[in-house]
């Protein structure tokens, strides 16, 4: 871009890099205090002395030498984005963990800067790092930070501004390998350079990023060199660099340095060597800095109250968004019937048709605005709830607990993360299931994320539950109700496994893949930072999608509540339809014609079956518990209706937003459908099942 400087932000996961850039763009790029966060580059522009700079927040990684989703967009935009500088932030607290990926990046281009960040947590353990000497090991600027405070960025600012327009020069201490090594990438590098006849060509390629090819041609990467292939105009694949690069490989073995022990060799050297850099700049007054996390994880991450303790903080989440939610729903009901009377008295007013007004109002604005009272108070709780758990650190050991029974259903520990964020909008949990680094695990999460149910299916669980459970069963009536729905949830999770196991065996077939999960430092969550990442980021997200599909669902559901054919509503002949199927899943047709009406949202299931009992024309709000049971059971329902209501609730086709979420994140329709059709399946099957053996035993 012509006149502005391009920087980019790389990084390990969780070393607030994207804190970093949020603060020197000002953008809100959603944060998060587990790995994996950033899957897309994030750009923002920064005004440094008057000078304009594109920053582009890159996927944090450990290494750019693996082909997961996120380290290949880093090592792409790295390799072939040709940013004048590129920026690499790592955590005080574990340097020497961290220079890993700096050092790989060094290979590739000079222009580097180190940003120490985190230096508060590093002074809180009392770790003390020699910055200035720690730059001169490395050849390239070293800037101390803490990203939560805008006033520690000055001096990186400064340095950008330098390194960019080339004030300050890096001249970066690469690793220096073993002496055959060296002797092998000189040989390749020197016949790509004469092959391609780079001292002629227009294309002014670095010393550096020659030497970092000339060890992909020896390791053999495939995926990599495919990227040098498509991003550059050098030739690897010609007969003579071929050559070279057997050659560089017998010599290799000549040392018993084989093929497959290329990599390892090279990754080796580049720990010791910052291993050996970390001795020398680091100062450790107390050596057990990390004994209160380990005391910590001890009780979080342990096979006897691990899980239990899991459970307890979904819990209460869960307990905290239903109660918390009724109030502020309430309040939003009364609001938009008061505009609604409004639009009354104005289609009046102006002579509007009463078709044309009832449709618009009691069909469209009404369903519309249904969807954004049900919907809107138990998001704006429960993802400011679930980021504070992301914040303080808890997720990652969510992962942990759970990764041995997805690896038995040959998946990875991260779906559990997608699951969570599942239980507040399925469709925030497909989109999360990007921190998955193998397409086919991802894909797998993707596909069974609408096993767990979302706040929009909360509230009709826990309706059923408290009429036909608590209410048949006396004293301990409440507690039974909420282990029902506890219940039907762990079936749920359940299932997953399950499905998640027969994916992997059969259309997705695969092991699983290894799963490093580092568990971050437990640090204190920024209340403000929470509120602003869950409104833009996920609550808005969600909202805006629901209500794309909300106002033409209202417009439809009208429409065959009120035009008939024989004195019958469209809604009755479709009921009727279903009813056959219905009977044998244990519901009836107006249950299942509900179900596929409350398509665009789960929140208008409950008032489309209420508006089917009643006769209704439009959606029918009651609040009252005990009328709305006594409608349903007049209506013919009983435990069993309400067994197979609750599992058809948890186990059915996902919601219009979520299934828009689907096509962006999987680019395909075919998976759409088949996230469609697997639910559904389970959840016809389980009724007909669950119906069949009810009918057996009583």
């Amino acid at each position: 871009m012509e006149g502005i400087y391009t920087v980019a932000l790389a990084g390990n996961p969780n070393v607030g890099k994207s804190t970093i850039f949020n603060s020197l763009t000002g953008m809100h790029q959603h944060t998060g205090n587990w790995p994996g966060k950033t899957v897309e580059n994030a750009t923002g522009k920064a005004i440094i002395h008057h000078k304009d700079f594109l920053l582009v927040d890159i996927p944090g990684t450990y290494s750019i030498m693996s082909n997961s989703e996120e380290e290949e967009i880093a090592r792409d935009y790295i390799c072939f984005g040709n940013p004048d500088a590129t920026i690499v932030v790592v955590d005080s607290t574990c340097l020497e963990r961290n220079l890993n990926l700096a050092f790989q990046i060094m290979e590739i281009t000079p222009n580097v800067i180190l940003c120490v960040n985190l230096l508060d947590e590093a002074e809180k353990k009392k770790i003390k790092i020699d910055l200035k000497k720690l730059s001169k090991l490395l050849g390239i600027p070293v800037v101390g930070t803490t990203a939560k405070k805008k006033n520690t960025l000055e001096k990186l600012k400064h340095t950008i501004y330098q390194v960019c327009t080339g004030e300050i020069k890096p001249k970066p201490n690469k690793v220096t390998y073993s002496e055959v090594i060296e002797k092998s990438v000189i040989t390749v590098q020197k016949e790509i350079e004469k092959v391609n006849d780079l001292e002629k060509s227009k294309t002014n390629y670095e010393k550096d990023f020659l030497r970092w090819i000339s060890i992909k041609l020896i390791d053999g990467e495939k995926r990599i060199l495919q990227s040098i292939k498509k991003h550059t105009d050098i030739k690897i694949d010609h007969p003579k660099i071929l050559k070279a690069v057997e050659k560089a490989k017998e010599e290799l073995k000549k040392e018993e340095i084989y093929q497959e022990d290329f990599k390892d060799k090279i990754v080796s050297d580049i720990l010791y060597h910052a291993e050996d850099i970390c001795k020398q700049v680091c100062i450790f007054e107390n050596q057990n800095y990390t004994s209160r996390d380990r005391k910590i994880d001890k009780i979080l991450t342990s096979k006897k109250w691990g899980i239990p303790i899991m459970i307890l903080f979904l819990a209460l989440i869960f307990w905290l968004t239903i109660v918390g939610s009724n109030y502020p729903s309430n309040m939003l009901f009364a609001f938009f019937e008061w505009i609604q009377q409004g639009l009354l008295k104005l289609a009046n007013w102006v002579h509007l048709p009463q078709w044309i007004s009832d449709m618009l109002i009691f069909g469209v604005y009404q369903t519309l605005t249904w969807v954004v009272s049900v919907m809107l108070p138990p998001m704006a709780i429960f993802f400011p709830l679930f980021t504070f758990l992301e914040d303080l650190g808890y997720l990652p050991r969510i992962a942990f607990n759970m990764d041995k029974f997805f690896k038995k259903a040959c998946c990875t520990g991260k779906q559990m993360i997608t699951m969570c964020m599942g239980f507040g909008c399925n469709a925030c949990g497909v989109t999360g299931c990007r921190i998955i680094d193998s397409p086919r695990e991802r894909l797998i999460a993707i596909l069974t994320n609408n096993f767990v149910p979302c706040n929009g299916r909360f509230p009709f669980l826990i309706s059923v539950a408290t009429i036909f459970i608590a209410g048949a069963y006396g004293g301990f009536s409440s507690v039974l109700a909420t282990l029902t729905v506890i219940g039907v949830i762990i079936f749920g999770i359940f299932l997953t496994l399950l499905i998640s196991k027969i994916l992997s065996k059969t259309i997705l077939k695969g092991m699983p893949s290894s799963f490093v999960l580092e568990l971050p430092p437990y640090r204190k969550p920024q209340i403000g930072k929470i509120l602003v990442r869950s409104i833009f980021d996920r609550i808005l997200f969600v909202l805006a999608r629901a209500i794309k599909v909300a106002a033409p669902a209202g417009l439809v559901i009208w429409l065959l509540a009120n035009i008939g054919v024989n004195g019958e509503s469209l809604l009755t002949i479709i009921a009727n339809f279903f009813e056959p199927f219905a009977r044998l899943m244990g519901l009836d047709g107006y249950i299942l014609t509900a179900f596929v009406l409350g398509i665009p949202a789960n929140e208008i299931v409950l008032p489309i079956i209420l508006m089917c009992y009643l006769k209704a024309k439009v959606l029918t709000n009651m609040e009252d518990t005990f009328a709305i049971g006594e409608i349903l059971r007049q209506n013919g329902w009983n435990i069993l209706t309400a067994i197979n209501v609750m599992i058809f609730t948890v186990l059915h086709f996902p919601c219009a937003t979520t299934l828009l979420t689907i096509k962006k994140e999987t680019g395909s329709i075919k998976w759409t459908i088949v996230s469609f059709l697997i639910p559904t399946m389970c959840g016809i099957v389980v009724c007909m099942l669950t119906n069949s053996i009810w009918h057996l035993i009583f």
